[in-house]
């Protein structure tokens, strides 16, 4: 059975947005089971045309290309509705192949997880 990792994304900060996408993204080349859990600001990563308007000057890749990496590396993108109000977003607004989910769904995938990060 491969490891499992669980990153946790709570920022929309370029300092800490781009980090749990290197981290998850060598993780599915190690063929890790790969979890990343979207809330707060974290989830304008994931808003449609989000992506974009984070800029990391001097990072390998943009953001668009690190979501398209982990999504076709098989990454499951899981976007916190307990935070959509907060953040002023609806399920709508997100990117194709995001799934929904409580608290409860990270604390289970962490509960599960060989390795949980954190980036908020």
């Amino acid at each position: 059975m491969a490891s499992k990792m669980m990153v946790f994304c709570g920022s929309d900060d370029p300092q800490k947005a781009f980090p749990p996408f290197m981290l998850g993204s060598g993780a599915l080349a190690t063929e890790m089971d790969v979890t990343m859990f979207f809330t707060m600001t974290g989830l304008n990563i994931i808003r449609k045309g989000g992506a974009e308007k984070i800029a990391l000057p001097g990072a390998p890749k943009t953001l668009p290309e690190f979501l398209k990496v982990v999504q076709d590396g098989g990454a499951k993108l899981i976007a916190c509705s307990a935070a959509f109000p907060i953040v002023g977003i609806g399920e709508d607004d997100l990117i194709d192949g995001v799934e929904c989910g409580g608290v409860a769904s990270f604390v289970i995938g962490a509960e599960e997880a060989d390795v949980v990060l954190t980036f908020c």
